[in-house]
């Protein structure tokens, strides 16, 4: 009996053994190598399919002198630029107030990070965060690899800490943005005449480059990043990631300057993490800087002019004009922002919307009245939106929009004979961006383009709780609308299919 009971307890044991190994091994093969291959095998996650709206904002010191640009960092420093020009005129000299001296003056003490959070969920946003370092170096969180940070100068507050406690508090999916490797040659570190080229200040102004290094991201930098960069770049990457878990890391252009390997081992870094935290991320890049199906192609103030096979995103300002505070802002109507948003996601991409907030801490009231009024439109028709998915064609109409980096001015508004598709659980929706009149005649429903393989049971507009009288004709489908217009901007159709 007790030698039974043994061989029972040793195979009991086996089986246990052979399980675990099983599950190591399976954790094993989930693991992500820094290789593209491995890292193609990373899914896309559900909740950035079916989020479509996001919000971050550029807020650093480069909102002090609220000019023009959030370029003002680099522009400062370029002999005969206008804004050179300004700086020496309101500020001074460059060798006697560098870029530097802007970051006590970055106080931020109107900052609420519970407010702004609330803000960006009232607006409809299902992911939101700050931009942690742009091109300037300044770090935003609390970092032990650099004293240049916001805890430790400026608002000397964890900025990145506050909204990702804050966005998470009211249910939205937490992001970060990451900009440093513009660093590289944003300041002159090889001129002895402003305090670029000073080792004291090396810690934000960056490394010491050859005059000429400094180039857009449409052209070869020369000389690279050396080693020490790379892993900085890198460093800082990692310490971001595992202080704030983020569900989304969003990178700005120009990430090819740095090593392939450098890329790879993040974005590894960054997988193998949200296995560990359990979330389920997303990662951003522009042009070629990761390889294709390794991350979510973003783009810059553009949209595609079709419907794609694969999700991407744009990212786009509310000011046409630049994308921190600047003291002349041109901010786009919420109608605008409406139309882009619908367009956007019937081409199977999702927006990420940037605000600007001032120095000290505020959002500017017009910002604040258009995102509510975009809250206001995605309550009423957000069921269009969220959790939707593309159609057969993505819509029909005269807009035609160019393609292409910071194409966004180029693109005509929507008109009502702009008609746009999605779908979600059986059902076709039906957005026009404009109240049509009396009538909506709908042609890529018609019989003869042969788009539908359901018949019509019922049409419903959001927001309204009546069934609309319809007819189905060779040339179009025909919705008869209420006499009065519903709602504000563009206006969603329920169809029922059966």
């Amino acid at each position: 009996m007790e030698a039974r009971r043994r061989i029972y307890t040793s195979v009991l044991v086996g089986m246990m053994l052979l399980m675990l190994g099983c599950k190591s091994s399976q954790q094993e093969e989930k693991k992500y190598l820094p290789n593209w291959e491995s890292l193609q095998r990373h899914p896309v996650p559900d909740w950035f399919l079916d989020a479509k709206f996001g919000i971050y904002f550029h807020w650093g010191p480069y909102s002090v002198p609220a000019h023009r640009t959030e370029w003002y960092s680099h522009h400062m420093y370029t002999e005969g630029h206008p804004i050179r020009q300004y700086h020496e005129q309101t500020f001074g000299a460059v060798d006697e107030f560098g870029y530097k001296d802007f970051i006590p003056l970055f106080t931020a003490e109107h900052f609420d990070a519970e407010a702004w959070a609330e803000l960006f969920r009232k607006s409809g946003a299902k992911f939101a965060g700050p931009v942690a370092e742009h091109a300037d170096g300044f770090a935003m969180w609390d970092s032990k690899l650099t004293h240049w940070d916001a805890v430790e100068m400026g608002p000397k507050q964890d900025i990145v800490a506050a909204m990702e406690k804050a966005i998470r508090a009211e249910g939205m999916k937490f992001i970060v943005t990451y900009h440093r490797h513009w660093l590289y040659s944003w300041f002159p570190t090889w001129d002895l005449k402003t305090d670029a080229s000073d080792e004291e200040y090396a810690g934000l102004y960056g490394p010491v480059v050859p005059q000429g290094t400094f180039v857009m991201a449409n052209t070869p930098t020369n000389p690279l990043p050396d080693d020490d960069f790379n892993q900085e770049w890198l460093d800082r990457l990692d310490e971001l990631m595992e202080k704030y878990q983020p569900d989304m890391i969003w990178f700005d252009n120009k990430m090819d300057i740095i090593g392939e390997e450098y890329r790879q081992q993040f974005l590894a870094n960054y997988y193998n993490s949200a296995l560990k935290w359990g979330r389920e991320v997303v990662c951003t890049y522009k042009g070629e800087d990761m390889a294709v199906g390794s991350a979510v192609l973003d783009l810059e103030r553009s949209r595609m002019s079709e419907k794609k096979d694969f999700p991407w995103l744009t990212d786009d300002s509310i000011d046409w004009e630049a994308w921190s505070y600047i003291s002349n802002p041109r901010y786009k109507s919420a109608n605008r922002i409406v139309d882009f948003l619908v367009d956007v996601v019937s081409k199977n991409g999702a927006l990420l919307l940037n605000i600007p907030p001032t120095p000290d801490g505020r959002i500017p009231e017009a910002v604040q009245s258009r995102l509510l009024e975009l809250g206001r439109w995605l309550e009423l028709n957000g069921e269009a939106i969220y959790g939707t998915r593309p159609w057969k064609v993505y819509g029909e109409g005269s807009q035609e929009i160019t393609e292409g980096h910071l194409t966004e001015h180029k693109n005509p508004p929507a008109t009502a004979n702009d008609i746009r598709f999605t779908t979600k659980d059986g059902n076709l929706y039906i957005t026009v961006l404009g109240w049509p009149g009396q009538q909506l005649k709908v042609s890529s429903l018609g019989k003869n383009a042969g788009l539908l393989d359901k018949e019509i049971e019922s049409i419903k507009l959001l927001g309204s709780p009546a069934e609309l009288s319809w007819k189905l004709t060779s040339e179009a489908l025909e919705i008869n609308l209420p006499s009065e217009k519903q709602g504000d901007y563009a206006h969603s159709f329920k169809v029922n299919l059966k």
